[in-house]
């Protein structure tokens, strides 16, 4: 074998269907965000699960239905760990955000956890934050997902924002972009960026203007 190139046992103990689901699912998770969606070879998933790629590819079907299981996995991880920030119960925060966040939340205690949740898990950020870049092009798999997801965070936050905005719609999109935008700084510079700092001096600004808006009832 050529130096510097590594083996791979795949005489590894078997492991029940789901255990090894799980375990594709979070290799790939890696993989992802190390090389994009693109860039993900299922040999390499396979090698490191000590698999066949037939062997990968008979507990998420495809290269698609990979990046599917990837996501909807994500999806539920991250919906967990949010409540438990906010000492919600488990079925305060659906898994899709329409319909706003659990009772006796602001806007801003979601928002402020959120990030606190994003800062303590680099690796999915990057993961979410490469495939939302790469899907801006309509053929790949998770365009509609991630145009989906913009969609539901913005319409959460404006649900929330409108007990005291009368601009909900404009203020949601930009604290989704403000979001978006400090974790790409911290991405970048993860040692010298402060991510949970930055977002609260950019709440400052965010909520700070909303003051100066009319509330709802004061012009119906």
């Amino acid at each position: 074998m050529a130096e510097g190139v590594p083996s791979y046992r795949r005489d590894r103990p078997r492991l029940p269907a789901a255990e090894r689901r799980r375990q594709i699912i979070e290799i790939s998770s890696a993989l992802i965000a190390d090389r994009g969606f693109w860039g993900l070879s299922m040999q390499d998933v396979a090698d490191r699960c000590g698999l066949t790629v037939p062997g990968v590819l008979r507990h998420v079907g495809s290269k698609t239905g990979l990046l599917v299981a990837v996501l909807e996995h994500r999806d539920v991880e991250d919906a967990r760990s949010l409540r438990t920030k906010l000492g919600v119960g488990e079925n305060e925060i659906p898994d899709e955000w329409s319909a706003g966040g659990p009772e006796g939340v602001d806007l801003r205690q979601l928002c402020s956890a959120t990030m606190r949740r994003n800062a303590e898990q680099p690796e999915i950020v990057r993961l979410f934050t490469v495939l939302e870049a790469e899907s801006l092009t309509p053929s790949h798999p998770a365009h509609a997902y991630f145009a989906k997801r913009q969609k539901q965070a913005v319409a959460a936050f404006a649900s929330l924002a409108r007990d005291f905005s009368d601009r909900p719609e404009p203020l949601a999109r930009h604290i989704v972009a403000m979001m978006d935008g400090l974790q790409i700084q911290w991405l970048r510079a993860p040692h010298t960026f402060d991510l949970v700092r930055e977002w609260e001096v950019a709440a400052e600004v965010l909520f700070g203007t909303t003051a100066d808006l009319p509330r709802r009832d004061a012009v119906e």
